[in-house]
C-alpha cells in the first residue's frame, strides 16, 4: 500500500473528503453528494458506529469505510428485510456488522486499501458476522468481498431511487485473511 496508511477516521470532520472519494468511485452528482452528506452525517450518530480512512503521508484522504451494529429499525433493514425473508436469510439482520459504505479513489484502487479498510474496521466488531449491500454486478468490488468470505444472502434488492439493482451479502467474522486472495 505503498504511503497509505489505514488509521480511525474522524468522519464527520472529514465527510466533504470522504465524499470526494465515494463521488469518484461511485460516480455521483452533485446533488447526490448533498443528499449523502446528510445520511452520513446522521449515521455517525448511531450507536457503534465507526470509520477509518486510508491518507497519503501528505494526509490525502484517499479511502474509507464506516460501519455500524445493525440496527432493524434503519431504514436500510427495513428495505433488505423483505429480500433477506424471501431467501430465509433475514437472521443475518441480528448481531451482525453493517458495512455502511466502502470506498477506494479510483487512482488508488487495486493496491490492497479496500481489503485493508474492510477487515481493520470487522476486526474490531464485536458481532459474529458482517452484512452489506452492492450493486448487483460483477465488479472488482464484489470479487474482493467474496474473497473476503461474503456469499450472496439475497438478489436482486431494489432500494428507492437506486437506478440499479443491488445484492445484500453477508459473512462470518473474522473475515478470510490475506492467504485467501488477489489484492483488492
Amino acid at each position: 500500500m505503498d504511503d497509505i496508511v489505514v488509521g480511525p477516521l474522524d468522519l464527520a470532520a472529514r465527510v466533504d473528503d470522504a465524499l470526494t472519494v465515494q463521488a469518484l468511485a461511485f460516480g455521483l452528482t452533485e446533488e447526490e453528494i448533498a443528499v449523502r452528506r446528510h445520511i452520513v452525517l446522521r449515521h455517525l450518530a448511531a450507536r457503534g458506529s465507526r470509520a477509518l480512512g486510508a491518507t497519503t503521508g501528505s494526509g490525502r484522504l484517499v479511502g474509507f469505510v464506516y460501519g455500524m451494529p445493525n440496527d432493524r429499525g434503519h431504514w436500510w433493514s427495513g428495505v433488505v428485510e423483505p429480500y433477506l425473508r424471501a431467501t430465509g436469510s433475514d437472521g443475518w439482520l441480528d448481531n451482525s456488522f453493517v458495512i455502511t459504505e466502502l470506498h477506494v479513489h479510483p487512482d488508488f484502487q487495486k493496491r490492497g486499501i479496500g481489503r485493508s479498510l474492510i477487515t481493520t474496521i470487522t476486526d474490531s466488531a464485536a458481532e459474529p458476522r458482517s452484512i452489506l449491500s452492492a450493486i448487483d454486478t460483477e465488479s472488482p468490488a464484489r470479487a474482493l468481498y467474496r474473497k473476503l468470505g461474503y456469499r450472496d444472502l439475497a438478489r436482486p434488492v431494489h432500494f428507492p431511487s437506486a437506478p440499479s439493482p443491488y445484492v445484500v451479502m453477508g459473512a462470518p467474522l473474522p473475515l478470510l485473511g490475506e492467504g485467501a486472495d488477489d489484492r483488492g
